[in-house]
């Protein structure tokens, strides 16, 4: 007869395989009719007896989560995994302030609300013009309202791009270029060619929010390196490759989101060599390229699209609403892709999308546009970090180009509460700790400073500022 002690060590190793089984489940390791590991190979596994495991299994079944098929094995039950939650389900306003804040509370604002936190430029910056003709050609044309598009995307936007990328040095065979739905779009299907759950990813401290965002709903490990005004610390960067070893880093090179600082070529040399001993693969997201006023060194340029894959997009220069990104890689590797988008879209973006984008950059106006937007982006630059000072608050540096900037707000105070305080006024502000991994900037703030010319903008600033001395 078992003793007591007996029985209740069985009974701790029997609870220990079911949490083994939970935890993969729960990181998505098993799947709805995956197979569970087979008895003996698991007992192994766990240091258990075989008759501990068929016990755990047998637990499991009961509960729901597994199903026995006789003479085959134990497989994971269709509704054994509950939807995946991201963030607690409460009111906008008393939400944490994650990854998803800024993102939620510009989305869904009011329209008569002022969004110096958000990452777009006003309707009124863009080519309207330009994209109305686009549109009206577009629709003259016929088949792109009603076709899907092709797997690989519009041959004449992709045209276009492989002849901007030839300007920037970086040579690309057509076999290397993928259209996406969007920016975020190509990032995800990176995520799910390259990564597992479980994976470890570096992102730069601070860096995107939606980053942040995408890589916890990828289920990784996320650490973060410190930027610095000319790229990642490398020797952080150096330790953390041989201590974390991650599989991705997720990067932009010039005019960082959200410190607006440019990487060197110095730093950009010792990256490549520490990724290439390291067997680390660099997602470079260059969706800023055109705001710069002269190109900087390009990671993808210098790799020659080896272990470095190029994304971007158009959101920012052209239309928020007219969605399109791309990727390019590896050959190899975009056949791959290609393969993820038909998956997950059946074909690659809308052919209204690509043609509309294409039809604006084969002009003459988009190089004209961004001249000017240029030209005023600096002059609002310039003009909201003089506002920003005369309420206390300094602009961590001057950015060469584009439209934000990463400011210290005066005495340490916590730009949480002060976000919290100015949302009641109907102002949507971007704190620092949703951009950073190691939550080390909450006296951090980046302004868009294309959606601070509205005076209330610096009078609700100042006030909920004051609100929380």
């Amino acid at each position: 007869m078992r003793t007591l002690e007996q029985v209740n060590r069985r009974g701790a190793r029997t609870a220990n395989v079911m949490q083994a089984i939970r935890a993969k489940l729960a990181s998505r390791a098993l799947a709805p009719g995956d197979k569970l590991p087979s008895i003996r190979s698991f007992a192994r596994t766990m240091d258990v007896s075989p008759s501990t495991v068929v016990e755990a299994y047998d637990r499991l079944v009961a509960d729901g989560l597994v199903r026995a098929r006789p003479g085959s094995g134990f497989y994971v039950s269709a509704t054994a995994l509950p939807p995946r939650v991201l963030t607690e389900n409460m009111p906008q306003a008393e939400r944490v302030i994650d990854p998803f804040w800024v993102s939620r509370q510009s989305l869904d604002a009011d329209p008569s609300a002022l969004k110096p936190g958000c990452g777009w430029l006003p309707p009124d910056w863009m080519p309207q013009d330009a994209l109305r003709r686009a549109l009206r050609a577009v629709a003259r044309a016929g088949d792109a309202l009603s076709d899907y598009g092709s797997a690989r995307g519009s041959l004449a936007l992709r045209r276009i791009l492989m002849g901007r990328f030839a300007e920037e040095g970086i040579e690309i065979a057509p076999d290397q270029l993928l259209l996406t739905g969007s920016g975020t779009q190509a990032v995800d299907l990176v995520c799910r060619f390259l990564l597992n759950p479980g994976d470890t990813v570096l992102v730069d401290d601070p860096c995107y929010f939606n980053f942040r965002a995408l890589l916890r709903a990828h289920q990784v490990k996320i650490v973060s390196v410190p930027y610095t005004p000319s790229g990642p610390d490398m020797a952080a960067f150096e330790t953390l490759l041989a201590t974390t070893r991650p599989r991705l880093y997720l990067t932009n090179s010039a005019l960082h989101n959200p410190t607006g600082a440019t990487l060197n070529a110095q730093t950009a040399h010792r990256l490549l060599n520490l990724a290439a001993s390291h067997d680390l693969t660099v997602v470079e997201d260059d969706i800023f390229v055109d705001f710069e006023p002269e190109p900087s060194v390009r990671l993808a340029a210098l790799d020659g699209l080896d272990r470095v894959i190029r994304i971007g997009s158009f959101s920012k220069s052209l239309s928020a609403s007219v969605r399109c990104g791309y990727i390019a890689a590896r050959g190899d590797w975009v056949a791959h892709l290609i393969d993820l988008q038909v998956a997950t879209s059946f074909g690659g973006p809308s052919p209204v999308a690509t043609e509309l984008i294409a039809s604006v950059l084969s002009g003459g106006g988009y190089r004209k546009h961004m001249e000017s937007l240029r030209r005023r982006l600096a002059k609002a630059r310039e003009e909201t970090s003089e506002k920003l000072k005369r309420v206390g608050i300094e602009s961590w540096l001057m950015p060469r180009g584009g439209f934000f900037l990463w400011c210290r707000l005066p005495d340490g105070r916590d730009s949480a509460i002060v976000a919290r305080t100015a949302l009641a006024d109907n102002v949507v502000l971007a704190p620092g700790d949703v951009f950073s991994a190691s939550q080390s900037a909450a006296s951090f703030m980046r302004f868009n400073v294309a959606q601070c010319g509205d005076p209330k903008v610096m009078a609700v600033l100042e006030r909920a500022m004051a609100a929380n001395a």
